[in-house]
């Protein structure tokens, strides 16, 4: 089993997140739960060398010297992942959040007419707040595309 192999899966599952861990099966977050993937425990050596393998050479000194580094990962044709990859007491572990291909818009998402109202303001600071898997990141690139396709000017964003 390749790490390819497990995103495609984790992407036909509708899932979130692949999460690896040393010591337990490979599991998906699909709708807010996990649930493991019916393999075999991984143990430490499998992990590493599935996230070692995708790491850059600045991604694997980063994890050596810090024990966590994070990236982001493409398989053409499949997805984009962003990736948490860190050491746990068991050993390796990662996970990989699924990138959305395209940019859903604001009324893809069904945003309320005050987030508009909020992004033609002139200058100001949006602060977009939550938990982990609750469209922070889905809601602020609807946002920025909205700006992008209708205003010209200067933006910053930090997240």
């Amino acid at each position: 089993m390749d790490i390819a192999e497990l995103l495609a899966f984790s992407v036909k599952n509708k899932a979130s997140d692949l999460h690896l861990s040393a010591g337990l099966p490979p599991m998906i977050r699909v709708d807010g739960d996990v649930r493991r993937i019916n393999v075999p425990a991984l143990e430490h050596k499998q992990v590493h060398a599935l996230i070692y393998d995708i790491m850059s050479d600045k991604q694997r000194r980063d994890y050596e010297e810090f024990f966590e580094t994070d990236f982001s990962f493409e398989i053409p044709g499949l997805a984009r992942f962003r990736v948490n990859a860190f050491t746990q007491n068991r050993g390796a572990g990662a996970v990989f959040r699924t990138i959305p291909s395209e940019v859903l818009t604001l009324e893809d998402l069904g945003a309320p007419r005050i987030f508009k109202e909020l992004i033609e303001q002139p200058q100001g600071l949006i602060l977009v707040t939550g938990p982990t898997g609750s469209g922070k990141s889905t809601t602020l690139a609807a946002m920025v595309d909205h700006i992008n396709k209708n205003e010209y000017g200067h933006m910053l964003t930090i997240e």
